[in-house]
C-alpha cells in the first residue's frame, strides 16, 4: 500500500497542475473576447483616448510603464491579437526609444511565458505521438537554436505567437529563447515605436508594415543566417570523402 501511494503521488500533481494552467489560459482568452476587450486594443480606441492616455502617462509615469508592460506580456502570453498595436502605443506614450524598450520587455516576457506553457502542457504529449516526425526540427534547433530564433524573429514569415509555441516544443533552453527573442525583435520594436510618434496620421497598421520595411526585415533575417549557412557548407567540404 505504501509503495502504491509513493508511485501515484508524483503523477497526480503533474496532471492537476497542467489542467490548472490550461484552464487559466483558456479563461484568459475567453474573458478577452467575451468582455469585448479587443475593442480597446484598436487604433481607433487609442486615437479616441489619446489625450487621456497622455495625461495619465505624464502624471503617473511609473504606473503607466508598469501597466503597459503587464498588458503587453498578457497579450503575448495568451497569444492574443494586438502586439503590434501595443508597440505603436508604447512609442506614442513614452517616445521611440523608451517605448521600444518597454515593448521589448513586455514582448519577451510574454513570449517566455507562452514558450513555457507550450513546453509544460504539450511537450510530452507531442513527443509521445510525433516524436519521430519532429526529429529533424529538433536537430535543427539543437544545432543553432540562437541563430534560427533570431532569424525567425527578424523575418516576418511566421506569426510571433506561432514561433513562441513551436519553439516551446523543442529542447531549446529558456535562456537562449529569451536572449534571441529580445535581440530579434529590436528592429521591429524600433520601427513601430517610432511610427507611434505619428499616431494621428496612421490609419492602419499596414501603413507601417510597408513592402520596403518587410523586405528589409527579410534581408536582416537572411543575413543573420549567413554564418550558419557558411559553417554548414564549409563543414561539408572539409569533411572526409565518402
Amino acid at each position: 500500500m505504501k509503495t502504491e501511494s509513493v508511485k501515484a503521488s508524483p503523477v497526480a500533481p503533474s496532471i492537476t497542475g497542467k489542467l490548472i494552467v490550461a484552464a487559466c489560459l483558456l479563461a484568459g482568452v475567453a474573458a478577452f473576447f467575451l468582455l469585448d476587450l479587443d475593442s480597446y486594443l484598436s487604433l481607433e480606441a487609442i486615437k479616441t483616448h489619446r489625450d487621456r492616455l497622455l495625461a495619465y502617462t505624464a502624471d503617473h509615469y511609473p504606473s503607466a510603464v508598469l501597466i503597459f508592460i503587464l498588458l503587453y506580456l498578457t497579450v503575448v502570453a495568451l497569444s492574443l491579437p494586438g502586439a503590434a498595436l501595443c508597440t505603436l502605443t508604447g512609442g506614442f506614450l513614452f517616445g521611440a526609444i523608451p517605448g521600444a524598450l518597454y515593448a521589448n520587455v513586455g514582448a519577451t516576457t510574454g513570449a517566455a511565458l507562452a514558450f513555457l506553457s507550450a513546453r509544460y502542457l504539450l511537450h510530452d504529449w507531442i513527443e509521445a505521438r510525433w516524436g519521430r516526425r519532429l526529429g529533424a526540427f529538433q536537430r535543427g534547433f539543437a544545432h543553432n537554436a540562437f541563430g534560427y530564433l533570431v532569424s525567425l524573429r527578424l523575418m516576418p514569415i511566421f506569426p510571433f505567437f506561432i514561433i513562441n509555441l513551436l519553439t516551446g516544443l523543442t529542447k531549446t533552453p529558456l535562456g537562449t529563447f529569451v536572449v534571441a527573442t529580445s535581440i530579434g525583435i529590436i528592429p521591429g520594436s524600433l520601427v513601430y515605436a517610432y511610427a507611434g510618434r505619428q499616431l494621428v496620421t496612421i490609419n492602419s497598421l499596414r501603413d507601417i508594415a510597408s513592402p520596403g520595411v518587410l523586405t528589409a526585415f527579410m534581408l536582416l533575417g537572411l543575413l543573420s543566417l549567413a554564418p550558419t549557412i557558411y559553417r554548414s557548407l564549409t563543414g561539408k567540404r572539409s569533411g572526409p570523402p565518402s
